[in-house]
């Protein structure tokens, strides 16, 4: 008897870093409280095309992924999955964070990793994240993902 498939959720997060500061989004939902540029992955797309989609509707910033930090899958009891890919990333260019609301965020911030603890942000996970990386953590190359059937 074969088995059906694992409905799997995927979602690209980017921590996107310059110098000292990280990018904050002030999100429209989830309390309206910052986070990192995060979103579902699209039909049809990548998840290193959704970082940079979600990172450019949400902050209006072009990014570079730079690694991977983690991936993680967290099976659910109803029989379904998500798995979430955090990316390292930088700054493409000079671009401003958007400060405009609309239907992706309420606006975006470079904000200094020691002043992290003036903001409302969703969890730690931002907090540990930066924490993680400031102590050298491994980050995974960007080729750790890759397409069925692409060179080794």
């Amino acid at each position: 008897m074969s088995r059906g498939p694992i409905p799997t959720w995927y979602f690209a997060i980017v921590v996107v870093r310059m110098r000292d500061h990280v990018l904050l989004v002030h999100e429209k939902k989830h309390g309206q409280k910052w986070y990192l540029p995060a979103g579902r992955v699209e039909p049809g797309e990548t998840i290193a095309e959704a970082a940079h989609r979600e990172t450019m509707e949400e902050a209006g910033i072009p990014i570079i992924l730079e690694g991977i930090i983690r991936v993680e899958h967290s099976p659910a009891p109803d029989g379904t999955a998500r798995c979430r890919v955090l990316y390292l990333a930088r700054a493409a260019d000079e671009t401003p964070p958007k400060s405009i609301a609309d239907e992706h965020s309420l606006g975006a911030a470079w904000v200094r990793v020691r002043e992290l603890g003036e903001y409302e942000l969703r969890g730690q996970e931002v907090v540990r994240l930066c924490e993680y990386l400031d102590r050298g953590g491994k980050v995974a190359p960007i080729e750790l993902i890759a397409a069925e059937d692409s060179p080794l």
